[in-house]
């Protein structure tokens, strides 16, 4: 299956089957070292990036729809040129191939910057960039036809949403990108591509695989969803970091990471050499679970097959991945669409000591009274405390917790926003009403002095539906100016809507293992959640085999439930299991409060679902809690 290395630009002086390819940024405020260190490296054949994120997403597909008001705006990530400049000579030198989704909502605008740089920087990098994803007129006409995009988290056809889309950006594949490694480019630009897309597509080419390769095509995709968010399998939100990497210390600059990619789809995870982090079975399991949404991981390109996936450790920070199956794709591919929602402010007060709750509702009647009748133009408000009051505390600062009080509301002008600076002292605003009652408030009663939060800014509205392939008009365009369509796969699988999702089959007593002890699930259970849209996926795994049985056993629906506790928003959770990882896997369906762009709460990624699950009290039996705990 390998290709002729010489004809990709390669100068090994042969076949080489292994395709060494590196991941540079995880999201647009990654740090900026890794193109410019891993550029160094002459074994390294591509170079690839996440620049982009569904909040970013917006932000930039606003900014496209807006674009006309403002000639000034760019609707691309800048900060990928910044990365790119001091790489660049190196990977001319070293004849490296870049992939990035940093061209966002405008890759040939990105495009065409990047190709002056190279002309600055006197190389004769060849650049390409990748078009299609933006699908707003197609969206809109199908609207008009009566199509009702359903959302993928909650069913809710897209009609009840209450808001306009301005901007729909469909998730392409890989093979536009192989395409344009094929014919020479040396950088290409993307914009709203799959995560794992430039690794499928940079595999693709460099292993000449065809379109209906799937075993293959698959394992690139769970290569690509490894290694896209960088350090995140090198260490980053591990649960395992006291030991392995702070108390070690080897917690600074973990390291970005490398994966090997063999003709037969097979793959290595590993990273930098002499840099901080660790690669091991637990760090790639856990970026394993995150952000999926069951046994099957869709992509435009191929479906892959989590449920059977095997991790061994080959060496230190190298791990091998195997038992990947892979499965046609389905015809259809998922969009999001952003809406502006209007505008949102936040206030906060700083309550300490006895009686958090009486004061809690002392503010909150208080506001609510000055707010009158205006109450009910906001379409979001909340009250809401973080943290509490130990017993005897043993400062002030233990003693005091934070009151949010929260407002989205599509009337700007009772959020003081947009070109309301200099509003008079009796206009009606959301931080006015928030404030003016400190002198009639609870008992030391102390605002956050930067009220800048309390002026609206705009939010938007991001909402995840699927469609149709075949309606996008998914092109390639090359440094010398030609364009090449890639047609939408022909070999394709529909599949149901909802996944699999099951509690465990036979689950044994919980009693079974003997003496047990109360204490938090993340003493002996590590885990990752994230968010997707407003889905939340939550990941836990143990370390032992013979702990396994345990935890599929303890870990049902409803024992999540019961875990949640007031968490629980009451929908739909679905459950699957890696048994060949001890792992456990939970869709927390719409548990998000409508995702990261939008959200009233401080968790807007998902990320601290786990961590808050992970420190509930269960009953954990001895044997295996005096291993050791994590």
């Amino acid at each position: 299956m390998a290709n002729d290395l010489q004809a990709n630009g390669h100068s090994n002086g042969g076949t080489k089957r292994v395709m060494k390819i590196a991941g540079v940024s995880g999201g647009v405020f990654d740090r900026f070292r890794a193109m410019e260190d891993l550029s160094k490296d002459n074994s390294i054949d591509v170079l690839f990036g996440d620049w982009i994120s569904e909040i970013s997403m917006t932000f930039r597909g606003n900014e496209r729809a807006t674009r006309a008001d403002d000639a000034e705006q760019v609707a691309f990530e800048m900060s990928f040129v910044a990365a790119l400049k001091p790489a660049i000579k190196n990977i001319a030198k070293n004849k490296q191939k870049v992939a990035v989704n940093a061209g966002s909502c405008d890759p040939e605008a990105l495009g065409k910057v990047v190709q002056q740089l190279v002309k600055d920087y006197d190389t004769d990098l060849k650049v390409s960039w990748v078009t299609g994803d933006i699908v707003t007129d197609q969206v809109k006409e199908m609207l008009k036809n009566g199509e009702k995009f359903p959302s993928l988290p909650s069913d809710t056809p897209i009609d009840q949403w209450g808001v306009e889309p301005v901007c729909a950006q469909a998730y392409l594949g890989g093979i536009g990108i192989a395409e344009a490694l094929k014919h020479g480019a040396d950088i290409v630009i993307c914009g709203r591509v799959a995560d794992a897309a430039p690794v499928i597509g940079a595999a693709m080419w460099f292993h000449n695989w065809g379109r209906d390769d799937f075993t293959q095509l698959a394992y690139a995709l769970v290569a690509g969803h490894l290694l896209e968010c960088s350090s995140y399998v090198t260490g980053g939100y591990y649960t395992g970091f006291k030991k392995e990497l702070l108390y070690a210390n080897n917690c600074t600059d973990c390291g970005f990471p490398i994966g090997e990619i063999e003709a037969n789809g097979e793959f290595v995870i590993t990273k930098e050499e002499r840099t901080g982090g660790i690669v091991n079975i637990q760090t790639v399991t856990a970026q394993l679970l995150y952000e999926i949404q069951g046994p099957l991981y869709y992509n435009s390109d191929v479906t892959a097959r989590f449920d059977g996936i095997q991790l061994t450790q080959e060496a230190p920070n190298r791990i091998r991945v195997t038992g990947v199956v892979g499965l046609p794709p389905p015809p259809t591919t998922k969009i999001g669409i952003t809406a502006k929602g209007g505008w949102q402010a936040e206030v906060h007060f700083f309550l300490t000591g006895l009686d958090i709750e009486e004061k809690v509702e002392l503010v909150k009647r208080q506001t609510l009274q000055s707010m009158g009748d205006y109450r009910k133009e906001f379409q979001t408000l909340t009250f809401n405390v973080t943290g509490s009051v130990p017993v005897n505390p043993r400062n002030q600062a233990s003693a005091t917790v934070d009151l949010r009080i929260f407002a989205q509301s599509r009337n700007p002008d009772l959020m003081s926003a947009g070109t309301h600076k200099g509003v008079a002292p009796d206009t009606p605003s959301f931080g006015k009403w928030c404030i003016e009652n400190c002198l009639q408030g609870y008992p030391g009663g102390t605002p956050a002095m930067d009220l800048r939060q309390s002026i609206g800014k705009p939010f938007f509205e991001y909402w995840v539906a699927l469609f149709p392939q075949d309606k996008i008009q998914h092109e390639v365009h090359t440094f010398d100016g030609t364009s090449i369509p890639i047609p939408a796969p022909t070999n394709t699988k529909t599949y149901p809507r909802q996944q699999d999702s099951y509690d465990t089959s036979n689950p044994l007593p919980l009693d079974s293992w003997g003496e047990t002890t109360r204490a938090p699930l993340g003493h002996i259970v590590h885990g990752r959640s994230g968010d997707k849209s407003s889905d939340c996926n939550l990941g836990l795994f143990v370390r032992h085999a013979d702990e396994w049985d345990w935890l599929r056993s303890l870990l049902s629906v409803g024992k999540l439930r019961e875990l949640l506790e007031e968490e629980d928003k009451g929908k739909r959770i679905d459950r699957f299991e890696i048994p060949a990882l001890y792992a456990v896997h939970f869709l927390l369906r719409d548990h998000l409060d409508r995702g990261a762009n939008s959200s009233s709460t401080y968790d807007i990624l998902g990320k601290n679902v786990c961590e808050y699950v992970r420190c509930k009290l269960v009953d954990i039996p001895r044997v295996f809690y005096d291993r050791g705990t994590i």
